[in-house]
């Protein structure tokens, strides 16, 4: 596939190694001039590109950005982009750590459902509960006793279909975790988030979650710290 990403931290200067080898071609952005990826592209032989052309002639768009940055991301980014490509959301919310208080989250919305928002564009929701290293490292081939399991969760089932290939190629058990709606069951503070549980461990941790934000993943009228120090 061609595969846009837009953002180079920690996921998605991951996901940018971890897919090249499997033969797809990867065009990468991030928040500064595509000269700055110089080193990644250098690595990779992905193609750095500005953000509003990430998505542009590709087949899937990984968005994998801070969540406080997904509002600045450039207007119209997904006009004239045809319905096929399939956009895959990694974020999360970290209000105490590094986003401040977004409303309708602190509300109840789902992350990804108010990152569908802002993007006007169907998301799917994967590769956000498992570490950066761990999905670089720990993938393994298909029927591996203990193969990590990662879930996906989504409205479009032929997009989710797409995503849910992707992850099994990249080593690990794809587990449907249901709509977008139900994608609060693998937000930080639930039972299968960075915790590289197998498939029926997941599916056991998604049952398992509870809706109500816990306190460490709530804003603060202090909020937002930073990872050393939240407030």
């Amino acid at each position: 596939m061609k595969i846009g990403i837009i953002g180079a931290g920690q996921i998605g200067g991951t996901l940018t190694r971890r897919l090249r080898p499997l033969g797809h071609e990867v065009h990468v952005a991030n928040s500064r001039d595509p000269r700055t990826l110089a080193s990644l592209v250098t690595e990779t032989g992905a193609v750095a590109v500005e953000a509003k052309d990430a998505p542009r002639g590709v087949d899937l768009v990984i968005v994998t950005i801070p969540e406080c940055n997904v509002a600045t991301l450039p207007k119209g980014l997904f006009v004239g982009v045809p319905a096929s490509v399939v956009v895959v959301d990694t974020g999360n919310y970290y209000p105490r750590q590094r986003d401040g208080r977004i409303v309708e989250i602190e509300s109840g919305m789902p992350e990804s459902r108010w990152v569908e928002q802002k993007l006007e564009r169907r998301v799917i929701k994967a590769f956000n509960n498992i570490y950066a290293r761990h999905l670089l490292e720990r993938g393994r081939p298909r029927g591996s006793p203990g193969r990590i399991a990662l879930p996906v969760a989504g409205d479009d089932a032929k997009a989710k279909a797409v995503v849910l290939q992707l992850v099994d190629e990249l080593g690990f058990d794809a587990v449907d975790a249901g709509g977008l709606d139900d994608s609060w069951r693998q937000q930080p503070g639930t039972p299968v988030y960075t915790t590289d549980l197998d498939a029926e461990g997941v599916r056991k941790a998604l049952s398992a979650a509870r809706r109500q934000r816990t306190p460490d993943w709530t804003a603060t009228p202090k909020s937002p710290g930073n990872f050393a120090n939240p407030a």
